[in-house]
């Protein structure tokens, strides 16, 4: 599997780390335990079967007009399922749902992609950075202090932005940064 995904600067990547290591102190399910050096927060944009040369170079394209672009996480939001995860929500304003749209319909479109996640179609798509993976029960109460807290804001309200994109191969467990 390929996917395609923005990465926050590097003060929201040290708050997103700062939780995940927050959620293991605590003894749950947290990506802090996740060693591979490509682990690092992350917002998908779309996931396919292949990623063309030629899509490639124009999302390389397409992320050098884009990026940055602003960035709002709003508190926890929890997916069930098979896995259940627990994440940071992403708001998203005009200009993340254009560009999602975008690579969406690039990658949709290009006939050597193969299929792509249908839950990532821009109808379907909820947008989020994951904070935690698990396939059993996990306790419902999150830790006290889990989110940061800034004087003008609610806990688990964040700010930054989005500054770059990356290409990430799931069965070479390569990442390769696609601008800008």
């Amino acid at each position: 599997m390929h996917s395609v995904e923005l990465l926050p600067d590097l003060a929201t990547e040290r708050a997103v780390r700062d939780v995940w290591r927050r959620l293991a102190d605590a003894g749950l399910p947290s990506l802090a335990t996740h060693p591979h050096p490509t682990n690092r927060p992350h917002l998908t944009l779309v996931t396919t079967d292949h990623l063309p040369p030629q899509t490639h170079a124009h999302l390389k394209h397409s992320f050098a007009q884009a990026l940055p672009l602003p960035l709002r996480l709003d508190g926890p939001l929890r997916f069930s399922g098979r896995t259940r995860v627990l994440a940071w929500a992403v708001r998203p304003d005009e200009a993340l749902v254009r560009l999602h749209e975008t690579v969406w319909r690039m990658l949709r479109d290009a006939p050597e992609s193969g299929s792509t996640n249908p839950l990532l179609d821009p109808v379907r798509w909820v947008p989020h950075v994951t904070l935690s993976r698990s396939r059993g029960t996990v306790r419902a109460e999150l830790p006290d202090g889990l989110f940061p807290h800034t004087s003008d804001a609610l806990p688990g309200i964040l700010t930054g932005w989005w500054t770059s994109a990356r290409h990430y191969d799931s069965v070479l467990r390569t990442a390769e940064r696609l601008g800008p």
